[in-house]
């Protein structure tokens, strides 16, 4: 049975980049010419308070809103905040949370955390490599874009690879995984 939608819970604390990792994705999935939805919780999020968001992709998307157990994916930016996030993945979906201390060890800053995470999942997603390169010019000014696009393709590198170790020192920068996900034509 063909994947028709994807479902992403992100979460951490306030000045993480959770909202700007959302976005990418979000402005990656519509470029790649995807139905997309999107919502966001951010209470105290300026003091550090918990924040979410919740990214929703495919054919027919009509609603922003995940429930408990309706995540294909969870990607956690705080440890703290992973035990209260884990209820929105499915029993089947991915749970992205042992990535967090190997995309720490990546960056030399803790702001591109989020960025680094994004390169993560986008080696689970469909979406093309061109529709990613829109999504960084939309979403980053100038000045930090291309720091930015190279810790991602860095980390799906990693991720990759880790996912197939067989492909070991391959470049996966241009090189697109074939998914079985229709796409809104």
């Amino acid at each position: 049975m063909k994947k028709t939608q994807y479902n992403v819970t992100f979460g951490g604390i306030g000045g993480q980049g959770i909202i700007t990792a959302s976005e990418l994705l979000g402005w990656a999935a519509l470029y790649d010419r995807y139905s997309v939805k999107k919502s966001e919780v951010h209470g105290m999020s300026q003091r550090g308070g918990s924040v979410e968001s919740h990214v929703r992709f495919g054919k027919g998307v009509f609603s922003p809103l995940l429930g408990a157990g309706q995540a294909d994916f969870l990607l956690c930016f705080h440890e703290d905040e992973h035990a209260r996030l884990a209820l929105f993945l499915k029993d089947d979906g991915v749970d992205l949370f042992e990535w967090l201390d190997k995309a720490q060890a990546m960056i030399d800053n803790p702001k591109m955390l989020n960025t680094a995470l994004m390169g993560v999942l986008a080696a689970y997603l469909p979406i093309q490599q061109p529709s990613w390169d829109k999504a960084f010019e939309t979403v980053f000014p100038e000045k930090i874009r291309r720091h930015n696009q190279d810790i991602f393709n860095k980390a799906r590198q990693a991720a990759q690879t880790a996912m197939n170790p067989k492909k070991r020192g391959r470049d996966f920068k241009n090189e697109e995984m074939i998914y079985d996900l229709e796409r809104n034509d």
